[in-house]
């Protein structure tokens, strides 16, 4: 099959049959009934594939993935340059031009590119139907971010717009985006990066040495207490389990409640269950097991809650000397 001969169902099923049956199954569950018949016709269909046209069908499929990333991110600019910096001027424009062809720009666009709290600074003058329409577009996470930070008296209001809104005319969209990207532009002047915080701070100590740690957080339990609990919840996280040796896992599994133990497992990984079914007697496991078979559906708040629950044991565990979680430049973890 010559690449000139290809048709945009003859490279998705080139790309299908390239990617592997598992990869294939999975990307079918996305598809709608339609599409799944007609790229399995073609699939079925399929002649000899020559090593030069199945490496093209990737490389085009891994260029629009590329672009499609790079949009997300920063828009169109930014997957412009970063696409000519990449793949040359030529190519970038013509894999953007495929991909804004049909690219409908959601309003308020700008917004979403910009921290949330910018964003609810920036609206909190405006009237609840401006905010109630301004949120209705924006991803529900970002929005819900904005809403949780209006004053109680406007959330009610917002809420009770944005459930009764209907629709508005293209113009006056237009309109009120424009204007609105006008006065956030003004009051921003420049982009801003995310720097610091506590995720930046948490990535740090948890590279550092114990020592260095402990000194750390001794002075924040004195000077910002607040501050030192929410650095010492996110230092140890339940997934980190799987890094801990077997003897000192069996060790924090003495000081565990088999109740939050089967409930803390019920959100993690297969990988991290095995860990856990490891270092139990077998009898141990299948009771495990049964409870966790018996529960039913559970709310991600209990099991989160269930999971910290453990992490609390295990730091207590490293503070009293019993347990060492290995760290940044530890190559040898001691129990």
């Amino acid at each position: 099959m010559a690449k000139k001969e290809l048709r945009g169902r003859d490279k998705a099923a080139i790309l299908l049959v390239s990617l592997g049956p598992e990869v294939a199954g999975l990307i079918y569950k996305q598809l709608d009934e339609g599409t799944i018949e007609l790229l399995t016709l073609e699939i079925a269909n399929l002649r000899k594939i020559t090593p030069d046209v199945k490496l093209q069908v990737l490389k085009e499929a891994q260029e629009l993935l590329m672009a499609k990333e790079f949009l997300s991110q920063g828009g169109v600019d930014y997957a412009r340059s970063l696409l000519e910096q990449a793949l040359g001027s030529e190519r970038a424009q013509e894999i953007l031009r495929r991909i804004t062809a049909s690219l409908q720009v959601r309003p308020f666009d700008f917004m979403r590119h910009t921290d949330a709290q910018q964003v609810l600074s920036f609206i909190q003058g405006e009237h609840p139907q401006t905010i109630a329409l301004i949120l209705s577009y924006l991803v529900p996470e970002q929005a819900a971010a904005i809403m949780g930070g209006l004053p109680a008296n406007i959330q009610w209001d917002v809420t009770r717009r944005i459930a009764t809104m209907d629709r508005i005319t293209p113009e006056v969209l237009r309109e009120v985006e424009r204007v609105l990207e006008r006065k956030l532009s003004s009051v921003l002047g420049q982009d801003f990066t995310i720097a610091g915080g506590i995720e930046a701070v948490v990535d740090i100590i948890n590279r550092v040495d114990r020592g260095t740690e402990r000194n750390i957080m001794e002075m924040l339990e004195e000077k910002d207490p607040d501050l030192a609990e929410e650095i010492k919840r996110r230092l140890f996280v339940f997934e980190d389990v799987i890094g801990l040796d077997d003897r000192s896992l069996q060790r924090v599994l003495r000081e565990v409640d088999i109740k939050d133990l089967s409930l803390a497992l019920k959100g993690a990984t297969e990988e991290l269950r095995q860990k856990f079914f490891k270092n139990m007697s077998k009898r141990a496991s299948e009771m495990l097991v049964e409870d966790m078979q018996f529960m039913g559906p559970v709310r991600v708040r209990d099991v989160e809650e269930a999971q910290q629950k453990i992490v609390n044991v295990i730091r207590a565990l490293e503070d009293a000397g019993e347990i060492v979680i290995a760290r940044g430049g530890e190559e040898e973890l001691i129990v």
